[in-house]
């Protein structure tokens, strides 16, 4: 190599090294906040792509400082910091956790976040009696599901409360079902009867139940798995297409999808999803 080829090279290399750096500080990431009424989950968006995410209990009285002190030792621990974060959306189904967040994101990032309601422009069209009671995460989940697998479809978030939500297949939220979670019946059953305790909320060996502790996770488990069955069934008749694709979110999805036929698909992270989607739509210079 020659003189003048070597410093060509030496040059590119250079601004090579220079494009990298910029890159690493550059401020594109979006925090996607989804407050759930057992849990946080956060995460970190960059060119489309999910680089990390944490998940914290849901404390409705925990203070805006409180909170920021997790989030900063989440982002340390990635060896990130609040001025690289450019952009926060929220999804949340406690108001208090609600302020308290986007108090957070304009102490302590100075940006205003995006907090979606029914009123924030998603692309989905939320044909329902009071638009104003869907939860955002309902919203949020559909909104991902328009987008990233198109309807019709019913998605399923296995959370405090399991969620059954109907979207069209032009991509409209069309209402659904909500019931009570596994861990919930769970928790009432044993709250309400003496003799019983706490038992894993897995299947037992078989249908019929050999001892009490066997008994109940048949009945909890085996009833749970019925009820996601029966409801699929009837909202698919509902609809008129038996065909309906069923996407399942939520810690519990992988497990009851091990026991049923009718999830189609697991998608564990459809919400963060939804809020980078929702975003880009509201930002679209944003480049997230």
């Amino acid at each position: 190599m020659d003189k003048r080829h070597g410093e060509a090279y030496a040059l590119h290399a250079r601004l090579i090294l220079q494009d990298f750096d910029k890159m690493t500080q550059l401020d594109n990431r979006l925090l996607a906040v989804d407050v759930g009424n057992t849990n946080v989950t956060l995460g970190i968006w960059q060119n489309n792509q999910l680089l990390l995410s944490w998940r914290a209990r849901t404390v409705a009285d925990k203070m805006p400082d409180e909170y920021a002190v997790l989030v900063r030792n989440f982002l340390a621990g990635a060896n990130l910091s609040w001025k690289q974060i450019g952009g926060v959306a929220i999804s949340s189904v406690v108001p208090p956790l609600t302020t308290t967040f986007t108090e957070l994101s304009r102490r302590y990032l100075e940006i205003d976040p995006l907090v979606v309601t029914n009123k924030t422009d998603t692309g989905v069209a939320l044909l329902v009696d009071q638009p104003e009671q869907v939860g955002a995460d309902r919203i949020v989940n559909a909104a991902a599901v328009k987008v990233m697998y198109g309807g019709p479809a019913i998605v399923i978030d296995f959370g405090t409360a399991t969620t059954f939500d109907v979207v069209s297949k032009d991509g409209d939220y069309l209402g659904g079902a909500i019931s009570p979670g596994i861990g919930v019946a769970h928790d009432a059953l044993v709250s309400r009867a003496a003799r019983l305790h706490k038992v894993d909320l897995v299947p037992p060996p078989r249908p019929i139940g050999k001892n009490t502790i066997q008994a109940m996770q048949s009945g909890i488990f085996w009833g749970y798995v019925a009820l996601v069955e029966g409801l699929v069934k009837r909202l698919r008749d509902d609809l008129g297409l038996p065909d309906t694709k069923i996407i399942a979110t939520g810690g519990l999805a992988p497990l009851f999808r091990e026991h049923t036929p009718v999830i189609d698909l697991i998608a564990p992270d459809l919400t963060l999803e939804g809020l980078r989607i929702i975003y880009e739509r509201q930002n679209p210079e944003a480049h997230i």
